[in-house]
């Protein structure tokens, strides 16, 4: 079958293969010549990396399929960044997904690079049913602690969405006094697709927010180290003193007041 067809034509033919069993691929397998092979060699690994991504979105998907199998039409992921920090807010995010919406790669936050969370953030903003983020302020960490304050970022967050949840996958959360019922998974992030995409979100959200203070107080490294202590952000508490978005109750902060 192969007789009389150029690599070009061989090429543009596997493009429309999906198995091995294919009649075509079938028919090129013993054909001898180098770049033929090399076709076929490349087609097994674009079909292993396929295969990949197929089984880790139906790993990624499996909290939400058992959702809308126990009859809950809107779940919403939630997630939150900004825990750690020495500086700067923590924000959450609250997002609803289409049911046919495509997993592709993602998964937690941390595990992306910049430019993949950048690309994924504008693919969920584009195809989600519902985005929304819930932010709480150093000034107001300090006041209630940062546990309580990653809570209230979470209840913003899914307070301001549009549509009412009715099912919420929380990272390794509950939320007692938020009416809606809700299942708490240690590392979500990285299993469930909602609470990724909400993780994506929270975290492009307030990295654009440090970058934002970098500008505005410069020396700390901000636009780097997202208000992580940092050498350079530990250098700049030493050089120039506390600023007003650095966190009052955590060392070596509270030390230097």
């Amino acid at each position: 079958m192969t007789k009389g067809l150029t690599i070009s034509n061989i090429k543009e033919k596997l493009q429309t293969v999906s198995t091995q069993t294919d009649p075509f691929f079938k028919s090129i397998i013993d054909d001898e010549r180098k770049g033929v092979q090399k076709l076929i060699e490349s087609w097994k690994k674009d079909q292993l990396k396929k295969e990949k991504i197929k089984e880790h979105s139906e790993f990624m998907c499996r909290y939400e399929r058992d959702g809308l199998a126990k009859g809950y039409k809107m779940i919403a992921g939630i997630d939150e960044v900004g825990r750690g920090p020495l500086a700067g807010p923590v924000v959450a995010a609250a997002v609803i997904l289409p049911k046919d919406f495509e997993v592709l790669e993602i998964n937690d936050s941390k595990q992306l690079s910049e430019k993949k969370r950048d690309d994924y953030y504008d693919l969920i903003m584009e195809q989600a049913v519902a985005v929304s983020v819930g932010i709480v302020d150093e000034r107001e960490i300090d006041d209630i602690n940062i546990y309580q304050a990653t809570k209230l970022a979470m209840k913003k967050a899914v307070g301001k969405l549009c549509f009412r949840p009715d099912y919420l996958l929380i990272d390794a959360m509950v939320l007692e006094d938020v009416e809606i019922d809700q299942e708490s998974i240690i590392k979500g992030d990285a299993k469930s697709v909602s609470i990724a995409c909400a993780s994506i979100v929270a975290k492009v959200t307030r990295d654009r927010m440090m970058k934002d203070f970098d500008k505005q107080y410069p020396g700390y490294g901000f636009g780097n180290n997202a208000g992580y202590g940092t050498k350079e952000h530990l250098n700049g508490l030493e050089n120039l003193g506390v600023c007003p978005i650095h966190r009052r109750t955590f060392a070596p902060i509270k030390n230097m007041i």
